[in-house]
């Protein structure tokens, strides 16, 4: 792994799950990682709700919007996440994939989308210790 990781989170529509996750990541590792986040079918903005969720915790979201994932985009990261996207994201050798199982926020109310950023920033805590320890 490089000195400094790139990691992509990839969802379907690149407007909630790895949106948070990528804010997240952004927000608790600062400039100790790379963040980038596509989905396999963008939408034209990022969820709302999770926009919302993620101000509470203050992150902004507000400004972003989904980008479609690339072959390249896979190939320059070291570490690729994926929620719910199944195959549609290219496999390349010597990476680090890892599939998180959550709960898609679209369409639900806020309650339900704080549930899915609680579990997100959990998991994107691991995996900063991870992270952390591999680079010593």
């Amino acid at each position: 792994m490089t000195a400094k990781p790139t990691v992509l989170f990839v969802c379907v529509h690149n407007a909630g799950r790895s949106q948070m996750a990528a804010g997240y990541l952004s927000h608790l590792a600062g400039d100790r990682v790379e963040v980038r986040s596509a989905g396999s079918e963008p939408k034209d903005a990022v969820n709302p709700v999770a926009v919302e969720a993620m101000a509470e915790h203050g992150i902004d979201l507000g400004a972003n919007a989904p980008k479609l994932l690339t072959t390249d985009a896979v190939a320059a990261s070291d570490v690729v996440i994926t929620m719910g996207c199944g195959d549609a994201c290219p496999v390349f050798p010597g990476k680090r994939y890892e599939d998180w199982k959550l709960d898609d926020p679209a369409g639900q109310g806020i309650d339900a989308v704080r549930r899915i950023r609680d579990d997100i920033r959990a998991r994107v805590v691991q995996l900063i210790a991870e992270l952390d320890a591999a680079r010593g």
